[in-house]
């Protein structure tokens, strides 16, 4: 069993000092939403083993908030565990391409593996990927992966190569409104 978690980046600036896309900075609402993900994820193990990342400002920033609200919230795993890559081709992929940088992980192996991307490639990822699981998630995720939105697919494999359109499980689909609207509850 194989689970990938895909994880849009949190809320940003809409344009960098620089006027350079990949130079865009989470704003403050985006802060607290990957805060608040990363909290999450670290109260529903299992946890990440690997960490792919984008190289834009915006998922590293995401990235680094999150991973660290993960391990204030489950101290037990240590951050030094974790395998984290920060990929150029991250950025702007479409879904053939984030697929492929799936199956390239067999390298270093977890069984759970968090992609930190952007849309439209992550949401269009997700929804190909996923062949069965909760109705519930899979029709809120139908519209929109939001920033610092995560999918999370469990797949019935032994091998990362093995991941295909389709064959993935939704587990669950979350993001920091969801999070929100279910605790006002």
């Amino acid at each position: 069993m194989r689970r990938l978690m895909l994880l849009r980046h949190a809320k940003t600036e809409h344009d960098a000092p620089s006027g350079q896309d990949q130079d865009r900075r989470l704003d403050d609402r985006g802060r607290l939403d990957a805060a608040a993900i990363g909290t999450w994820i670290g109260r529903h193990p299992p946890l990440p083993g690997a960490v792919l990342v984008s190289t834009a400002v915006r998922a590293r920033q995401t990235w680094e908030i999150a991973g660290q609200a993960i391990k204030d919230a489950h101290r037990e795993q240590a951050a030094s565990k974790w395998q984290v890559e920060f990929l150029d081709d991250i950025y702007g992929a479409e879904p053939a391409r984030l697929l492929q940088i799936v199956r390239m992980t067999e390298v270093t192996d977890p069984r759970h593996l968090l992609v930190v991307g952007h849309n439209p490639g992550m949401h269009e990822l997700a929804l190909m990927l996923t062949g069965s699981g909760d109705a519930a998630a899979k029709q809120a995720l139908q519209d929109n992966l939001p920033t610092a939105g995560l999918a999370i697919l469990d797949f019935a494999i032994d091998d990362w190569s093995e991941v295909a359109f389709r064959g993935g499980k939704l587990v669950r689909f979350t993001s920091p409104r969801l999070l929100k609207q279910a605790s006002d509850e």
